[in-house]
């Protein structure tokens, strides 16, 4: 693809994020994985670090070189013609520049950048950290030509990050501030009550992604509580998974 072509992608991406009428961006791993949920009318599509890495027998937390995402997002790009955004973990230890380009080189025009430092033994970068990574991925993408859609995430949630009673505030205050540098949609991954999560949409400053399980969520429940994206993490894979374990088991 051209940058032009490219900068209409992400464009078209970006649009597609409308807290109240979430866009589903059915997390992908391969080109089968991506034919198939493009064909069955999806607008964009993710490519999961975690998915990805179990198709490459990879290690999740970057257990993959930013080389092999690249070539794997390639080949997905290839199979389908909607945008298509990839799951980078925390930056593969690469520069900026170099991320921007790589992804957008493999046809990439949104990136999920995440606050776990794999390559530091697991360390929580700080808000301002952060944010200032956020803030570089920006001023690359601005510099290549093309509105790279940052979705900036944090793992306090997952980690059980500090005190119960003010994470969510924490967290507010900590993807506020990658906003402000930045980032287009915010991802506090988890996954919440109600009332946390309606919480979470109302005070956060741009559009928030939270994850579903295919099998199990209720695609009218995210609406109403404000949520502009909705990707499925790993547990499309582990739907399929299970089911193809069920086809299996009857001919061993």
């Amino acid at each position: 693809m051209t940058r032009a072509e490219l900068a209409a992608a992400a464009e078209k991406l970006l649009r597609l994020h409308r807290p109240g009428d979430p866009v589903v961006l059915p997390t992908v791993w391969d080109a089968w994985s991506a034919r198939l949920a493009a064909d069955a009318g999806f607008a964009a599509l993710t490519v999961g670090s975690h998915p990805l890495a179990e198709s490459l027998g990879r290690s999740d937390n970057e257990g993959m070189t930013f080389d092999e995402v690249c070539a794997a997002v390639g080949r997905i790009t290839a199979a389908v013609e909607v945008p298509v955004s990839v799951d980078i973990e925390s930056g593969y230890g690469q520069p900026p520049d170099r991320l921007i380009e790589g992804l957008l080189d493999a046809g990439a025009v949104g990136l999920n950048i995440e606050d776990t430092v794999h390559g530091e033994g697991g360390r929580l970068r700080s808000p301002s950290e952060h944010a200032q990574l956020v803030g570089a991925l920006r001023e690359a993408a601005d510099r290549a030509g093309v509105h790279v859609v940052i979705n900036a995430r944090t793992d306090l949630f997952l980690r059980r990050d500090g005190d119960d009673a003010d994470r969510v505030e924490r967290a507010i205050a900590r993807l506020s501030e990658a906003a402000a540098a930045g980032a287009d949609v915010l991802y506090p991954v988890g996954f919440h009550d109600p009332d946390t999560l309606r919480r979470l949409a109302g005070e956060l400053p741009r559009p928030i992604n939270a994850i579903a399980r295919p099998d199990r969520s209720d695609p009218a429940s995210f609406g109403s509580l404000g949520v502009g994206r909705i990707s499925f993490g790993p547990f499309w894979q582990y739907a399929l998974a299970e089911h193809a374990n069920d086809l299996l088991r009857r001919w061993v």
